[in-house]
């Protein structure tokens, strides 16, 4: 069995568009887009774009499919994302040219404290903040769901869970690809899911994990989306509350009935910044994704990219530079902004932009150490920042949706690591989080991510951890270009980033935007990730003569994207990476 043949696929692909690419051939090696009038769901899971595209052939609008996307993926990928976790969801009205952002994150429970992972002698107990109860917070998916249909769905609640429900109730067939995708996810977390009695007895059978082409049913998880179809608050104040809050304080977790009850999502303003012709919309903080992607896009400029060639040395060493100022400034400055003060206009302005591209050396590479958070009105972190070990996972899922009056959804949401906590409450069935792995449990030691943060992402009581989760849409003239997403840890931005340059820049369609081959740096470690084969012999020497230290890795992330065409049809593709797949109505 080769488990292996679909990533080697994209491999392949991913070296074909390299050299296609730099002889200007056009080739039918990578995803073909599909092409639609009326609307799209792109998800990474065909049952759960299934979902939602029934919402749109029912009358439904974009948010109704974007909701039924959502529930049906917490069934069909419960290692990724799920009602156990949180994210964050992008809105554009064709109608009226409106921007909306939805924050329904996790938030850290009432009882938590700054130094709750840190034994006696201050340092950070190794995976408390990842493995079992005292990871988990509290979740937000329910809420923001129920929130965004409120106000703007079309169909009955009821009606927009019952894909899930029933995906839930009889089951779904394991593919080979879900199951390479979740299986090291599942190793990685095994010692803590067996000995969760209901996480191994609905993720395993006698304690091995699944086979490809086994049913899963999740009978407990039927029954709770039962009871959120009926009444969503029973997550927040019902049965399915009690129960969570019963298991919790039976096993050392904090989440209380107060936390489930005040946990309430958040409108914020998404930031927008305008790139070529282009307006560029992500979301604000607490992700610090937006701010980022609009940060490099800034740093990059009216540089003609384009004319260099796709791929060109000079473009890869300028995105390299500029991603790693951004994660540089990352670390020090961003934050829940209902708790600090986080400089979002500044980091975002295009005079900070111009004066850190002028200290990129487009000759030489400037080392990690040397790349300082670089506003003068805040100071820089005094705290010594430890180098991390990278690690990148495949977890969190992402969903585009666009419908026939070209309303648009981008939503990202996540239980953080692969199988989350490792946690399920007996009889409910869903997988809990462990995102409290995203707050700087201490000044300058890195997350499971390899991510670092200090003051600003400190935890405190119902504060949100900082996120990389980056859902965005492209407009021009007010009209809808492109809507984008992806999940991957701290890669998100830089795959965001990279499928907007395609599409904008380059002029690729969908298909070669999401399949392309990337490149990532995120400052720490010092280091330039890119894919097997994804460059040639020659770029690559290039990129090491001017110091940058090359890592070859395992093709990652799973993008999806939906692009509006000239002629102004729906052009959606998911990563060939993953088993994501474009549905059209």
């Amino acid at each position: 069995m080769r488990v292996f043949a679909k990533y080697e696929r994209v491999a392949i692909a991913v070296f074909s568009l390299s050299v296609l690419f730099h002889s200007q051939v056009v080739s039918a090696a990578f995803t073909i887009p599909l092409r639609s009038k009326k609307g799209m769901v792109v998800s990474a899971h065909p049952l759960a774009s299934e979902a939602g595209i029934s919402m749109l052939r029912k009358g439904g609008n974009a948010v109704d499919a974007a909701v039924a996307t959502t529930f049906a993926i917490s069934v069909v990928e419960p290692f990724s994302a799920g009602i156990g976790g949180g994210g964050f969801l992008l809105m554009h009205s064709e109608k009226t040219g409106e921007m909306k952002a939805l924050d329904f994150r996790e938030r850290a429970p009432l009882n938590a404290t700054k130094n709750m992972y840190l034994d006696a002698q201050g340092k950070v107990r190794p995976n408390a903040s990842v493995n079992g109860y005292l990871a988990v917070a509290t979740p937000g998916t329910v809420a923001g769901m129920y929130e965004v249909h409120r106000r703007y769905g079309k169909l009955p609640w009821r009606e927009v869970v019952q894909p899930a429900i029933a995906l839930a109730k009889n089951g779904f067939t394991l593919s080979r690809l879900v199951t390479y995708r979740s299986l090291p996810a599942f190793e990685n977390r095994k010692q803590v899911i067996l000995s969760n009695p209901a996480a191994r007895e609905i993720f395993t059978r006698n304690g091995e994990y699944y086979q490809p082409g086994e049913k899963l049913v999740q009978r407990d998880l039927a029954k709770t989306l039962e009871a959120i179809a009926q009444n969503p608050q029973s997550f927040y104040t019902g049965n399915i509350a009690q129960a969570i809050a019963a298991d919790m304080a039976k096993n050392g977790g904090l989440i209380t009935l107060a936390d489930l009850k005040a946990y309430k999502p958040i409108w914020r303003t998404p930031i927008c910044s305008n790139f070529r012709q282009a307006k560029i919309c992500s979301m604000p903080p607490p992700s610090s994704g937006g701010v980022h992607l609009l940060q490099i896009l800034n740093i990059i400029g009216d540089t003609d990219l384009k004319s260099w060639g796709w791929h060109h040395p000079n473009g890869l060493h300028l995105m390299a530079e500029a991603m790693k100022i951004a994660y540089a400034d990352r670390s020090q400055y961003l934050g829940d902004p209902d708790f600090v003060k986080v400089p979002v206009q500044q980091l975002i302005s295009t005079a900070y932009a111009k004066k850190r591209r002028q200290q990129i050396n487009m000759k030489v590479a400037q080392p990690s150490t040397e790349v300082k958070p670089g506003l003068e009105t805040i100071p820089n972190p005094k705290s010594k920042i430890q180098n991390p070990k990278f690690y990148e996972s495949p977890e969190t899922s992402h969903l585009t949706v666009v419908d026939e009056q070209h309303n648009a959804i981008s939503l990202t949401f996540t239980i953080n690591l692969g199988f989350g906590a490792g946690v399920v409450t007996p009889g409910i069935g869903i997988v809990l989080n462990n995102e409290m792995d995203d707050f700087a449990a201490a000044p300058g030691v890195p997350n499971a991510f390899g991510l670092v943060g200090n003051e600003a992402n400190a935890i405190a009581p119902r504060k949100t951890p900082l996120s990389s989760m980056t859902p965005t849409i492209v407009t021009e003239n007010n009209r809808l270009r492109m809507a984008v997403g992806s999940p991957g840890g701290s890669t998100i931005i830089t795959q965001v980033l990279q499928v907007i340059l395609n599409v904008l820049e380059y002029g690729m369609d969908a298909g070669a935007a999401v399949s392309a081959s990337r490149i990532h740096h995120q400052w720490l470690p010092d280091e330039l990730r890119v894919e097997p084969w994804g460059l040639d012999a020659i770029t690559l020497q290039n990129l090491r003569d001017r110091g940058h230290n090359i890592k070859e890795a395992t093709p990652w992330g799973n993008a999806n994207a939906i692009v509006v065409t000239a002629d102004n049809t729906l052009e959606g593709a998911a990563d060939p990476r993953g088993e994501g797949s474009p549905i059209g109505f």
